[in-house]
Order: C-alpha cells, then structure tokens, then sequence
C-alpha cells in the first residue's frame, strides 16, 4: 500500500494584541512571541511609540499604534494582555470585554472596589474569560506547597506568611511618582492572593497594617512608603503576617509558608540555584536580581494558561483541569484589592479594618 500523507490539523494560534510596552509589557511580548506556540502576539499599543515600535521590530510583530483603541477595534485580535500603569487597568479591561476580547490584565486589575465591579459586569455582559496575573500561583513551589496543603500534610493552617523583598528603590523606576499605597496596591497584592490561595477554605476577615518609609525617609511626607508589615486575621481562625520591604540589598526574595496543625510547608528561593561557592571568603551563592529572573518561568506559564483557555473558549473545547492552581479571576482580584484598601485604611487610622464579607470576591 503506497505511503500516503495524513493531514494534521493544526489548531489557529490565538492572536492576542498587547496594551503597554514597558518593562513587564515588553517581558510578557517576548514570552507570547517566543515561548508560547500557541499565541501569537498581533500588535502592541502603547503611546510611547518608539518603545513599541522597537519592541515590534526585536519580535516581528506586524502592527503597532499608540492608541489601545486602535488595537481593540481590530477584528482579527482574539485577546489582550493589558501591562500597562495600574490606573488604566479597569478602563482597559472594560474597553475591551466590550469589544469582545478576552482579557489578561496585570495586578491589581483596578484601584479600588468600584473599578473592579465595573470590569466584572463588563465581562459577565460580555461573556469573555478574564485573568489577572497572579503570577506565584504558577510558581512551581509555592504550586508544590499549595498541593501539599489541599492534601492535608500540613493539617489545619494555623499560621501563614507570605514576603516580597525588593532589591531596592532603584529597581522601581520613578520613585517620587508611585501613589500612595502602591506597596499594598502593587507589590503586597501578591502576598494577599498567596495567603488567599494557601488558606484557600477560608475567607479574610481583618487586616491591620504597619508602614513607613524606612528605605527612603525623604520621600515619606509624599506619602511614599516602602516597608510593610501586616496581620490578616480568617474566618478559620488563622492568622497570617505579609510584609514587604523594598530593601533586600542581597536581591529579590520571595517566600511563602504555611504551618498547620500537622506540620508545616515553605515555598521560595533566597538563591538563583542550589550551587554555594566555599572560599577563603566564607560561603557564597548567586541571588536573583528582578522579578523577571526570579518568575521567569512562572510568568511564561500564566500567559500559556491563558492562551489555552482563549483557544478552547474559541474553539468550544473543554478548559484544561488545573486542580489546585485555580487560574486567578476577578474573585481573587477583588478579594485581594479589599485587603490592600483595607491596609492604607489601617495605615491613615491606626486601627485594624474589617473586611465586610461582600469585599470578599462577591459584588457589594
């Protein structure tokens, strides 16, 4: 019987359009053009447009305009990945559930309450599928962890902890602009979502946080502050301490723990690998600098996920089975937003604030 070719049918990549070409918009254009071969990353939108133009040009991208509007109303865009300033967040993700695509929009989604409940009726009207990039919960071993305690080794969560450590003001580019409660809006937001996702059976119902500008006291009566530490209190009883610093001089540390009544599971990296150099000078190792080393993989993984959840609401297949991750949605959004509004609350009056239960991933 004469050899005959058998036609393969290769699924349409999902063409996803990129709003914001800055420092985390240009690493996410490169994963969707380089790692992800499913995607394939149509036009970028930023209004600094030589940024996106030489963006464009390094990934072969066809189409670059300074307006999202421009990249929203092209037809052929299936979905898009929104990495801009936090402020235009929720006016993005709003224009474009409106013009039918499919959203991944980078933390915190929204400044406050009201601007994330006007994205989740936006996309409910719309029927489209929205991510926010939480990006620890594709992390390897804070994954690894979170296994462990759905599977009961750590027994009941008792006590939680959850750090992000900057290497410093200068890796935050134009300090003296950050909004007040940035460090809550936009670095302990991950925290928030890591101790929701870690304590995944019960609901936050307090916060009282503690911060100041310790690393850069000038700036401390712009209301710019760069040290945190806060308690969360849960409906199981468990109490969990989030802080941040923007002062790891030895590089970027993320960890994650979890102690139970059975015993106990840690997540995070002080090192890039587990290699130790021993010298005259004493035991060395190689830390990772910026976020983009330290969740290189992770980052990539989200936006996989992403990609092959817009492919199969396309294509009308069934959504992959992610077991414990859970791909972060508008809940885990809002849930973690009402924490972070709850701490600049806490940090204007002294006191601790409480979460009304409809802050917790419900319409108010």
């Amino acid at each position: 019987m004469p050899y005959q070719d058998v036609p393969v049918h290769v699924p349409e990549p999902v063409r996803i359009g990129l709003v914001g070409a800055g420092w985390m918009g240009a690493f996410h254009g490169r994963s969707l053009a380089r790692h992800i071969p499913g995607a394939r990353l149509q036009s970028i939108a930023d209004p600094a447009v030589d940024t996106a133009v030489a963006l464009a040009a390094e990934l072969g991208v066809p189409s670059v305009t300074a307006t999202a509007d421009d990249l929203l109303s092209d037809p052929t865009i299936d979905a898009v990945v929104i990495a801009g300033p936090a402020r235009f967040h929720a006016g993005l993700s709003i224009s474009a559930a409106r013009a039918g695509k499919h959203v991944f929009c980078e933390k915190p989604g929204g400044l406050d309450l009201e601007e994330l409940d006007a994205v989740r009726q936006a996309v409910a009207a719309a029927g489209v599928h929205y991510q926010i990039g939480f990006n620890r919960r594709y992390a390897n071993d804070f994954l690894a962890a979170r296994r462990d305690v759905a599977a009961g080794v750590v027994g009941t969560p008792q006590l939680l902890r959850s750090l992000t450590r900057d290497p410093g003001t200068g890796n935050i580019p134009h300090a003296t602009r950050i909004p007040q409660g940035t460090i809550f809006l936009e670095t302990l937001i991950h925290d928030f979502d890591t101790l929701n996702w870690f304590n995944a059976d019960a609901e936050p119902i307090s916060v009282h946080a503690v911060a100041d500008a310790l690393v850069e006291p000038n700036l401390r009566d712009g209301g710019f502050l760069d040290t945190a530490v806060v308690t969360v209190r849960y409906s199981n009883g468990a109490i969990a301490v989030a802080e941040a610093s923007f002062s790891a001089l030895y590089g970027y540390d993320v960890r994650g723990e979890v102690f139970g009544s059975a015993g106990m599971v840690q997540a995070g990296r002080e090192t890039e690998t587990a290699a130790r150099r021993f010298t005259a000078d004493g035991v060395s190792a190689d830390t990772p600098r910026l976020n983009v080393e330290l969740f290189a993989d992770a980052y990539i993984d989200e936006l996989a996920d992403f990609a092959a959840i817009v492919r199969c609401r396309r294509d009308g297949t069934a959504a992959p089975d992610h077991g414990v991750r859970l791909t972060p949605g508008l809940d885990d959004a809002r849930r973690a937003l009402s924490m972070a509004r709850a701490c600049i609350e806490s940090v204007e009056t002294g006191r601790t604030v409480q979460l009304a239960p409809e802050h917790a991933g419900r319409p108010a």
